[in-house]
């Protein structure tokens, strides 16, 4: 019933994937204090290497990017060459690595970084904590200035440059999940009234700026977005935002990207502004490779590709549980059931 998930997939001319399964990016706040991966990161990506393509947990750009304790990042020598053994290991198992590039905007804690605030678009706090760390409250964040924006660009296009030097195949830019770049795109976290906010077209001005210098960076063909066009997780829906999506969708469509990804936790949420659920909406106005996530099995995820709702099924917690899903997955063994407990260690 799954045999669709083992075809081949060509991406572009110059990546072909194996098989239609990725591996999801998924933070497991391993690395180490100076944020550069260890020898167990190593371990546990070269184990999934049989996935058509592993994306990578999300990585911080650079230090004021921070919002979790021990999340990697690749602005240093050191995370470049911890990322490299990773890359490494991954390679010698034939496997193909992404790096999901990131900047959690306001949901980043001066804590981590010893500044004095954090940047986002507007001067909108979201509410909480920081899991894992709970003593810390998040802060009300300083709108970031156009010469702050411009940094932040070209910082973007800097960490794609250090990934390509750590041996990764491509980046997936993290605008999804409610984080800096996705903030831009939602109406409940920008009320800018410069030429970053206000209308659908400077809404989406700083991520397309992103998607550019890095595309102009590394490749076009190396390069792939995550986006959440339904608001979902640290950010309030608006109907507003889907002319914004409406218009980053059709600029996306113009470029040449390696793949859009719905970042999604539950693909069967459905919101009434984009008329269904976040990957129906984004296949009617997205010709180009597609990557379906967010509680498919690979039953359910491979029917979704038969019925050409998207392209490739990225999976998740069921490969924090089974190192093995893509062989079990393909001889019809039972998979080991996903528990929070799994997040304690690298398996």
């Amino acid at each position: 019933m799954t045999e669709n998930l083992f075809q081949p997939y060509v991406l572009n001319d110059t990546l072909t994937l194996e098989n239609r399964i990725l591996m999801a990016p998924l933070t497991r706040c391993m690395a180490d204090d100076d944020l550069v991966p260890t020898q167990a990161m190593a371990d546990y990506y070269a184990r999934r290497a049989d996935t058509g393509l592993i994306i990578s947990e999300a990585t911080i750009i650079r230090p004021d990017g921070q919002g979790y304790p021990n999340t990697p990042g690749i602005f240093s020598e050191e995370q470049i060459a911890g990322w490299q053994n990773v890359t490494s290991a991954v390679h010698a198992k034939g496997g193909k690595i992404f790096a999901q590039l990131w900047h959690t905007g306001r949901v980043a804690h001066p804590h981590f970084f010893g500044g004095e605030y954090v940047l986002a678009p507007s001067a909108k706090k979201v509410e909480g904590s920081v899991p894992r760390m709970r003593e810390l409250t998040y802060t009300v964040p300083k709108p970031a200035t156009t010469e702050e924006i411009d940094q932040l660009v070209a910082d973007y296009a800097q960490a794609a440059a250090n990934a390509i030097e750590a041996g990764f195949d491509g980046v997936e830019i993290h605008g999804a999940n409610g984080y800096l770049i996705d903030q831009f795109l939602h109406y409940s976290s920008n009320d800018r009234e410069d030429e970053f906010g206000g209308t659908p077209e400077n809404m989406a001005r700083f991520p397309l700026a992103v998607v550019d210098a890095i595309s102009q960076q590394i490749g076009a063909d190396r390069t792939a977005l995550r986006v959440s066009p339904g608001a979902y997780f640290n950010i309030e829906g608006d109907e507003r935002d889907r002319q914004v999506s409406d218009y980053l969708l059709a600029e996306l469509e113009q470029r040449e990207l390696a793949f859009l990804h719905i970042g999604i936790f539950d693909d069967s949420m459905e919101f009434d502004y984009l008329g269904g659920t976040a990957s129906s909406y984004v296949r009617k106005q997205y010709s180009k490779t597609l990557v379906g996530v967010g509680s498919y099995s690979a039953e359910t995820g491979s029917e979704a590709i038969n019925d050409n709702k998207f392209d490739l099924l990225a999976i998740g917690r069921p490969l924090i549980a089974n190192p093995d899903y893509v062989e079990k997955v393909k001889k019809g063994q039972a998979l080991v059931d996903y528990s929070d407990e799994m997040l304690a260690e690298l398996v």
